[in-house]
């Protein structure tokens, strides 16, 4: 549904063609007034309830991020879609529930050793169960309105692949929480694999934008505009790509807890580098070695700082608000980031660290769409 843009007279060429077929659709729209006004109001609805589908992904991205500074993950040992909406009723059920999670390694070989009481274990369960509600949640709060706007004819022409497309990328992202899980219930792993966590959390992320760039074209066809669906630009192809990296290095490095490699900001434990060993090669460090992925959090952080600035300078006329919105968020999170180091990684300042997170990639997702609509020369008013 996104296409690149072509630096030449191709992409002009189809836009010619397109907009004699929209000339053609707005004066049989025109001879219809109870049409005319579906063609509207549709898109805006729908781009509403798009909206509200990220608004709870975003609050997923944070429950989770708790869920992982609490060391919750592993507190449900089963997957059960009907049954494991409701948590345990009884003390009997509380016993069996805490019975399986005393046989998992985390509990045998980290846990057990600092004492773990039943209450102890009711906390970090409530966050799993509560993330897991969450997931359920947002799996209706999306399926259920696709079916009311499919079946009455709502969606535009060409979105209803995307949309379901959408719906697919939530199944595998919940699919991936689950292998994620898995992978710490066996042998002696006393956490979550960091890829399979961080293969959970950007694909998350990725649902997040792909919503936030549809309702903003959903807004554009409500405006009556003709340039929609945005195009996917050069530029913006490179920021996602600045911002992905960035995002993956933080998902290992709460995978590997490497959050607590050191407490001193700007320098790690004294020194601008850290000591690490490439012993068991350069790949293996590259992924696994907390004090190097944390340094290469810290300092890529400016490499986004820097695209950031940029590509909201490149908005700042035509989409001033994109280019806030995108201000905002990365100014926030690199606060949010130091701010998680001098405190020895606070439940609270890291969540907010991971929350705003969310909130950066919304933010990017909305100025991508707004430089591809910048390169069609689309007003800015009418996607406010």
């Amino acid at each position: 549904m996104v296409q690149l843009q072509e630096p030449h007279g191709s992409m002009h060429q189809f836009g010619l063609q397109a907009a004699d077929l929209r000339h053609m659709h707005r004066c049989t729209m025109a001879s219809n007034p109870a049409h005319q006004q579906l063609s509207t109001a549709s898109p805006l609805a729908i781009a509403r309830w798009l909206e509200i589908v990220a608004c709870c992904v975003v609050v997923i991205v944070l429950v989770g991020g708790i869920t992982r500074l609490t060391e919750s993950g592993l507190s449900i040992t089963e997957w059960n879609v009907a049954t494991g909406v409701l948590p345990p009723l009884s003390e009997e059920q509380w016993q069996a529930e805490f019975a399986k999670y005393q046989a998992t390694p985390e509990y045998r070989l980290e846990a057990s050793l600092g004492g773990m009481s039943l209450a102890d274990f009711k906390f970090i369960f409530f966050w799993e169960w509560f993330h897991r509600l969450l997931a359920r949640m947002v799996g209706v709060v999306y399926a259920l309105p696709l079916v009311y706007f499919w079946l009455k004819g709502a969606i535009p022409a060409g979105f209803k692949g995307r949309l379901l497309a959408l719906l697919a990328l939530g199944g595998l992202q919940g699919l991936f929480g689950w292998l994620m899980v898995q992978s710490g219930l066996v042998g002696d792993m006393t956490d979550v694999s960091h890829f399979r966590l961080s293969l959970h959390l950007l694909t998350a992320l990725l649902l997040l934008g792909a919503l936030s760039w549809t309702a903003r074209d959903m807004r554009v066809l409500a405006s009556g505009s003709d340039d929609a669906p945005a195009p996917l630009t050069k530029a913006s192809c490179a920021i996602a790509f600045v911002l992905f990296v960035q995002l993956l290095l933080g998902a290992w490095v709460a995978g590997l807890n490497a959050g607590h490699a050191a407490y001193d900001w700007p320098l790690m434990n004294g020194r601008l580098v850290p000591e690490v060993s490439f012993g068991q090669g350069f790949w293996w460090t590259l992924t696994h070695d907390a004090f190097l992925l944390h340094f290469l959090h810290r300092w890529w952080a400016w490499v986004v700082v820097a695209a950031m600035v940029y590509f909201a300078r490149r908005l700042r006329k035509s989409f001033r608000r994109a280019s806030i919105e995108l201000h905002s968020a990365f100014g926030v999170m690199i606060l949010l980031g130091i701010a998680t180091v001098l405190s020895e990684v606070n439940l609270w300042i890291a969540a907010a660290h991971q929350l705003v997170g969310a909130l950066l990639v919304v933010a990017t997702a909305r100025a991508m769409h707004a430089d591809g609509l910048r390169s069609l020369g689309q007003n800015a008013k009418g996607t406010a």
